[in-house]
């Protein structure tokens, strides 16, 4: 019987991720950006995002403009940032498009942010343009980031569910 409850316990697990993974991978593709939703980590934004608003993504062949917001990630930093355009600057001769950021709660513009020597975002940094909000939904992702301790707390609340459900 405890073999029963853990197969049926991998099996339903198992079809979750798969499910969880299609649903991102659809994603992605529907949206045109490799990060279709982003977590809000900072106060950078307020007052119109907060931190745990989860951001829905979106990236098209229209060129970003000053005052739109988009999420960027810079070379060798892992958390991508959101943030308003504040200037565009495009090039006559090669028609590359370069853009400034800062946060609407920051004083200053975001250059001490970007790469050593880097004055300006590339196209390739921007992974998208907010389109849509779900307010305070992503505090479970801060919490589990900023708190690991809680993270192995539900590890080990499922483990021993498992043990006592197997022992039934």
């Amino acid at each position: 019987m405890v073999m029963i409850y853990m197969y049926c316990f991998l099996l339903v697990s198992g079809v979750l991720v798969s499910t969880a993974l299609i649903l991102w991978k659809t994603l992605m593709v529907i949206t045109g950006t490799e990060s279709p939703m982003v977590v809000v980590v900072s106060g950078s934004m307020e007052p119109g995002f907060k931190r745990g608003d989860i951001l829905f993504l979106h990236m098209t062949e229209k060129p970003v403009r000053a005052g739109e917001i988009v999420v960027f990630k810079i070379d060798d930093r892992p958390v991508p940032i959101v943030h308003r355009v504040i200037k565009v600057h495009e090039r006559k001769d090669t028609k590359e498009v370069f853009f400034l950021t800062k946060g609407d709660n920051n004083k200053m513009n975001d250059i001490a942010l970007y790469a050593p020597g880097q004055d300006w975002l590339e196209q390739r940094h921007i992974m998208g343009r907010a389109v849509g909000v779900l307010r305070y939904i992503g505090w479970m992702t801060i919490i589990l980031t900023e708190q690991p301790i809680v993270k192995y707390a539900i590890i080990g609340a499922v483990g021993l569910m498992v043990i006592i459900v197997s022992k039934d």
